[in-house]
């Protein structure tokens, strides 16, 4: 069985940095990021066996109590995107360009994961809301008929229902755009 990711997402910093110590406490899990988001919000996400994880966003739910924006753990996780969360990603060439904007940073991992599974692409970056608002975006990568999959399908998920701000897909981005994103 693969890898889950499990992540939190908070309204306080203080009780986000709680939270987090009682996750990695709860379980074996690892720490793929733990951080301030715009909007006064903090994140943990974390990685590992399946039940581990459960248990360990569990443990952050009840920490966090009434500070808890929203959660999520995803069985499986596509390896893409915990490096695609950390800036990590190796995109290769960039042919079509899509980009994706949630209103929530638990909606836009679950939108990321959907879209790789769904379609040949490639993430460039799953950014969480750092310098956004609170809102978040993917950027993603691949043929042009790959990455309109992609998009629909990460719409289209439970989780991300109603929580797409706006989406985009580019035939052939601009060099120099293209520059701007890595």
């Amino acid at each position: 069985m693969g890898q889950a990711l499990g992540m939190v997402e908070l309204i306080s910093i203080p009780a986000g940095i709680e939270a987090g110590d009682a996750m990695l406490k709860a379980a074996a899990v690892e720490l793929v990021t733990a951080q301030a988001a715009c909007a006064g919000k903090y994140i943990v996400v974390v990685s590992g066996e399946v039940a581990a994880v459960e248990a360990s966003v569990e443990a952050g739910k009840e920490t966090a109590s009434m500070k808890l924006v929203d959660s999520l753990v995803i069985p499986n996780i596509d390896a893409q995107v915990p490096l695609a969360i950390n800036m990590c990603s190796d995109p290769g060439e960039i042919e079509a360009l899509g980009s994706m904007e949630t209103f929530s940073l638990c909606a836009a991992v679950a939108a990321a994961d959907s879209a790789v599974k769904a379609a040949r692409v490639r993430l460039i970056e799953v950014r969480l809301g750092r310098g956004l608002g609170g809102k978040s975006f993917i950027t993603l990568t691949g043929e042009v008929a790959a990455v309109k999959a992609a998009v629909k399908a990460a719409a289209d998920v439970e989780e991300v229902k109603g929580l797409i701000a706006e989406s985009v897909v580019i035939s052939s981005p601009h060099p120099d755009i293209v520059k701007a994103l890595l």
